[in-house]
């Protein structure tokens, strides 16, 4: 993989101001993932949105790691049962249109 497609955490973490334990306790709960590459740890960017949700719920609304992985746990849901409505309505509306 490139460099490109990762940010260090130590950057990471000092742009939003975070200590890099945060992280640290965030991938051990296994709600992050941190590719580790030579001695650095990096996150990968296509996982740069999903680390800074992670990080405002643990810092700005001081929410503890179970309370965070129930959280996600629950939008994962909402949004599976969204794509089953959808794929639902799009069915209905074969039917409807005759």
């Amino acid at each position: 993989m490139e460099m490109q497609e990762f940010i260090p955490i130590d950057i990471f973490c000092r742009e939003h101001g975070v200590e890099i334990t945060v992280i640290s306790a965030l991938q051990d709960y296994g709600l992050i993932e941190v590719e580790r590459i030579e001695e650095a740890e990096y996150i990968q960017l296509s996982k740069l949105a999903d680390a800074e949700k992670l990080v405002r719920l643990y810092g700005e609304l001081d929410i503890n790691l179970e309370g965070i992985d129930v959280i996600i746990h629950l939008l994962q849901r909402i949004k599976k049962m969204k794509a089953e409505i959808q794929v639902l309505q799009n069915r209905l509306g074969l039917y409807e249109e005759v």
